[in-house]
């Protein structure tokens, strides 16, 4: 990948990291950290690998994408509105009665193949999507976003445990493991311990990576593709609340909005982001 391009995917990921915090700001409702730990991931995937057409937002042949941890939607919308399936005005509804983007991700927002709700069931259901894919005889590539605290789900390990047993080689888990869920760390809340090797003795095509280098998801992104036989995890290791200094790792910033004084200071240090 070239420079400009990387360049790039940097800069979209600082400017979803910007609007979600707007986004919250406005509402004074939603989950900052999560979101921010996302953003490269999701500019990798929506800016570089995802196979789809925001005029048609239900193309038969699209590649899927699952957000798992749907608390974390103001990333995903973001980067949906700016990929546009619909307008940037709507970020502004967000949590708003009668608004378009609610608390968590719903069926009826363009470019959205999952209603997220309760965590563990969005690996399942990309499952589901695979499996049918393959099924169908379809060309299609399915992606789910899952957290570390999501992971300590007993239904992210039965689906693990189905997803190699069909061989669902068209289906890429990305753990966004930030390494904080809403009461504090998960080693202290419910440790799952060296992902690796547990997804490796379901059977997965394991490949770890700084989930905050763009060249490190591109690349993972594009060798999850060359597997056949077999499921990938991409364990991206990120922080939670990425690029805000008193946010990073601050399990009060789970589901907190910043007050005034908080987002003039996050919104300073993220225009400071340098790109090269």
């Amino acid at each position: 990948m070239n420079k400009n391009k990387i360049i790039e995917l940097k800069k979209i990921a600082n400017d979803i990291r910007k609007e979600s915090l707007l986004m919250i700001y406005k509402a004074q409702s939603g989950h900052p950290g999560g979101s921010l730990s996302e953003a490269d991931i999701l500019a990798a995937l929506y800016s570089y690998k995802l196979r789809i057409d925001a005029k048609k937002p239900l193309w038969a042949e699209r590649d899927r994408f699952v957000l798992s941890k749907g608390h974390a939607s103001p990333g995903y919308y973001v980067t949906l509105a700016m990929k546009g399936f619909f307008p940037k005005k709507e970020l502004e509804s967000y949590r708003k009665i009668n608004g378009l983007l609610q608390g968590h991700p719903e069926l009826n927002i363009p470019g959205v193949d999952y209603a997220g709700g309760s965590l563990g069931q969005g690996v399942a259901f990309a499952n589901g999507i695979a499996l049918a894919g393959k099924l169908d005889k379809k060309s299609y590539k399915v992606y789910v976003l899952i957290g570390d605290g999501e992971s300590q789900e007993g239904v992210v390990w039965e689906a693990s445990m189905a997803a190699a047993f069909y061989k669902l080689d068209n289906l890429a888990y990305i753990l966004d493991k930030n390494q904080v869920q809403q009461t504090g760390t998960t080693k202290e809340v419910m440790d799952i311990g060296n992902a690796a090797e547990k997804w490796l003795a379901f059977g997965f095509n394991v490949i770890e990576i700084n989930g905050h280098d763009v060249e490190q998801i591109v690349d993972a992104l594009d060798k999850a593709d060359s597997v056949k036989g077999k499921p990938t995890m991409i364990i991206a290791n990120t922080v939670k609340g990425k690029g805000v200094s008193f946010m990073e790792l601050n399990h009060k910033f789970h589901g907190k909005a910043p007050n005034d004084e908080e987002f003039k200071k996050a919104m300073e240090e993220l225009n400071k982001v340098r790109f090269d």
